[in-house]
């Protein structure tokens, strides 16, 4: 239910919104009202209000979004009589959420957190960071926001959203700087303060409101210079159908990793190898994934646990180390998380096959023989070293058992692939051999077989 009620504050907070934000906040609030300002109550009953907002908020944001609003005290006023949430309210509700500072929002996350005051025991900050995640998904699959992604070609969301919140509030941490974990995180009682601290640290809470907002509401969702914070939160995701393989990856995993990604590779994903799609064999994924550019490798094990790496250069094969200090190593499931750069080694990224001396394969991180992260040529083995930490990225064991056997896998080049990768197929010996190449050259013969392969097409069916 929402009243009308207008005062300065009200003036003084719609004044923070541009004049077409102004018209956006009120048309808002009279569709929530259920008639232009009124309090919504028709025949006695908030059937309007409360089916907008099932639909594309799930009910229990929308709960916590009113306790919220209702949360924010009129001068001058008493409202705690009324169920109404006052035009007043619902503007500076919406205009500390989405144009306000630290302190100005977090009196009303507190709210949503908990509806009485005083502080709130980790439990019950966990569950309203799974309702935050769980509405981001819901409310971008609603507004037909996912951009390629979609419910039926990703890992369900349910274990990603859980898996994301434990990460999120890994953050959490007291006065005196201790960081409760386990159960004890969750009878751990924390005030205004250490919320506030985690909200400024944590960027990803202020993102996923502001996104359940502006998309959930509808409301300016169209204005680019209001929507940077969400441009980039999914990328683009090209070369995966809507009935084909279902994806390592779940939405909220996307999500957080892409936000680890240099800025300029966070627009767009493309699928360069699955082993359901390319069979398992080592020299299908160096076929398809060498000279790509940067890329993402995701892989499962037989025990059900997801990991991998984020190559910053272009795979090339070849007997030394490769990439540079923005490589990570992560953890998808049972637990999400992501490792970078110690500052230790430079062995970041490596991939070799076919060498007599060298060991063959795809690894990331450690030292020969001993990876945080590695992939044997003789396809399905691998390993996960790591006592107690990978040197490179201080990432813990990833899989399930050290040596572990592969289940599937995926490659995704991240941003832009590169114009020399338009060419498809394995390499002529001439590729290979560029002194071939211009003995041929100098005798004046042609390369036969240039202009006569496919570019790489991305798929346009599966937008």
């Amino acid at each position: 239910k929402m009243g009308n009620a207008e005062s300065n504050a009200y003036q003084d907070h719609l004044s923070l919104f541009l004049p077409e934000e102004q018209s956006d906040i009120d048309g808002v609030f009279d569709t929530l009202s259920g008639s232009s300002g009124s309090a919504g109550a028709k025949n006695g009953k908030t059937t309007k209000k409360t089916a907008y907002l099932r639909e594309p908020i799930p009910e229990q944001m929308t709960v916590r979004l009113y306790n919220g609003m209702k949360s924010i005290d009129l001068p001058g006023k008493w409202s705690g009589l009324s169920e109404q949430i006052a035009k007043e309210q619902f503007v500076i509700f919406m205009s500390n959420l989405l144009k306000g500072n630290a302190d100005e929002k977090i009196t009303i996350i507190m709210r949503m957190i908990s509806k009485t005051k005083g502080p709130v025991k980790g439990k019950q900050i966990q569950e309203f960071t799974e309702d935050l995640i769980m509405s981001v998904v819901h409310v971008l699959n609603y507004r037909k926001e996912l951009k390629g992604w979609n419910l039926e070609n990703t890992r369900d969301s349910a274990s990603g959203v859980k898996a994301l919140a434990s990460q999120l509030l890994s953050e959490l941490k007291l006065a005196d700087g201790t960081k409760p974990a386990g159960p004890e995180l969750m009878e751990t009682n924390f005030d205004q303060s250490a919320i506030e601290d985690w909200v400024y640290r944590v960027p990803q809470i202020s993102v996923f409101l502001s996104v359940v907002i502006r998309q959930g509401f509808h409301v300016l969702h169209s204005l680019p210079d209001q929507t940077k914070d969400i441009v980039n939160l999914l990328p683009v995701c090209k070369g995966i159908k809507r009935r084909g393989p279902v994806s390592l990856f779940d939405i909220p995993s996307i999500i957080y990793i892409n936000s680890h990604l240099p800025a300029e590779l966070q627009h767009k994903w493309q699928l360069l190898f699955s082993s359901k799609l390319h069979g398992e064999s080592f020299s299908q994924l160096c076929a398809h994934i060498v000279n790509k550019g940067p890329c993402i490798v995701i892989l499962k094990d037989s025990d059900g646990y997801i990991f991998g790496g984020f190559a910053s250069h272009s795979w090339e094969l070849k007997p030394q180390f490769q990439g540079d200090n923005r490589c990570f190593l992560f953890s998808i499931f049972p637990s999400v998380a992501v490792y970078t750069y110690t500052g230790y080694n430079d062995h970041y990224m490596y991939l070799n096959h076919h060498q007599q001396t060298m060991p063959n394969g795809l690894g990331m991180g450690g030292q020969h023989g001993y990876f945080g992260l590695w992939i044997d040529s003789d396809y399905g083995k691998g390993h996960s070293k790591a006592k107690p930490r990978c040197t490179t990225y201080n990432s813990p064991q990833l899989a399930a058992k050290e040596d572990f056997t592969l289940d599937a896998m995926e490659v995704w080049a991240v941003g832009d692939v590169p114009e020399s990768a338009g060419t498809k197929g394995k390499k002529t010996i001439l590729d290979v051999d560029p002194e071939a190449q211009a003995l041929l050259e100098m005798a004046g013969r042609s390369r036969h077989s240039e202009g006569l392969r496919e570019p790489i097409g991305e798929d346009d069916d599966d937008d």
